[in-house]
């Protein structure tokens, strides 16, 4: 289809701004990775009722873009460091993070795109020092609220159109549950433009157990999830990719996926933002890197 043609065209843009999105998330709001001890007096696996995502005020962004040929499908990085597990639709402090966060990422997808980016009940930072199985019931409450959400939406106001999915760090996660729920679905893999699921590692067993999880390979390619994270080379373990934990992930600056080096002059620069998305200063030529 012709309107697939400009996204191919847009991707690199993309690409380049969104490595900004990653150290703004972060300087915004001041994510320590010291995680806290998790509170004991939390309620553990206490029943909560679904989110209604067909009431305007569970969308941070809905339908943003009426005139656009694709439809962006945005979901927000960690935001929530408060004493619960996960975050309160009814938190209106969180929201306004939550909405700030959106809004530093919006300038790169919202000329190309009809935009939608659900309100969900994210887990917290804490639960991340939290063993993997015990830390699965907290991200089971934030996911079920982005498959409500997803499903409404494709029930509701997608109609076919072009899809693209974007998430920074637990939006990146996220987006890789929506890949394993839906985009088994040949019909729906083939509406996908791209995945761009930075900051959480696109992993080999990931790809393995889900054959339509696929790595891009050039700049060009279609239907594929777009992953880096940004590191120094001495970093061996974080958060994000625990040691061991071999990943997929392809260079923005030069669109490989060896170890080729891309220099700072292929980088064409970085926009800082404020919460609203209004860009305070621009730097060309920020960084360079490779895979």
């Amino acid at each position: 289809m012709k309107r697939t043609f400009t996204f191919k065209l847009s991707k690199k843009f993309f690409l380049l701004i969104l490595c900004l999105s990653f150290a703004l998330s972060l300087a915004a709001y001041s994510i320590n990775f010291n995680i806290p001890e998790a509170n004991s007096n939390s309620a553990l696996g206490e029943a909560i009722p679904p989110a209604d995502y067909s009431v305007s005020e569970n969308w941070a962004y809905f339908g943003i873009g009426e005139e656009k040929d694709a439809d962006l499908f945005l979901l927000c990085p960690a935001v929530y460091t408060k004493d619960e597990y996960n975050m309160s639709l009814t938190d209106t402090a969180t929201k306004e993070k939550f909405l700030g966060a959106l809004n530093m990422e919006r300038g790169i997808y919202e000329n190309s795109t009809r935009m939608f980016a659900p309100y969900y009940r994210q887990a917290a930072m804490k639960v991340y020092s939290l063993d993997t199985a015990e830390r699965e019931q907290f991200m089971q409450i934030a996911y079920q609220d982005v498959s409500d959400a997803f499903s409404w939406y494709l029930k509701n106001e997608n109609h076919g159109r072009p899809i693209i999915l974007a998430g920074f760090s637990q939006g990146a996660e996220m987006c890789y549950r929506l890949l394993e729920e839906y985009f088994g679905n040949e019909g729906l893999a083939k509406q996908l433009v791209a995945v761009y699921a930075l900051g959480w590692p696109c992993t080999e067993e990931l790809v393995r157990e889900f054959p339509q999880i696929k790595p891009a390979q050039s700049a060009d390619d279609t239907g594929v999830v777009i992953s880096f994270d940004c590191e120094t080379e001495k970093v061996e373990d974080t958060v994000i990719v625990p040691k061991g934990i071999k990943s997929f992930s392809i260079n923005p600056l030069n669109w490989k996926t060896d170890k080729t080096p891309a220099s700072k002059e292929e980088n064409l620069g970085a926009c800082f933002t404020d919460h609203s998305g209004q860009i305070l200063t621009e730097t060309k030529a920020l960084c360079g890197g490779r895979s």
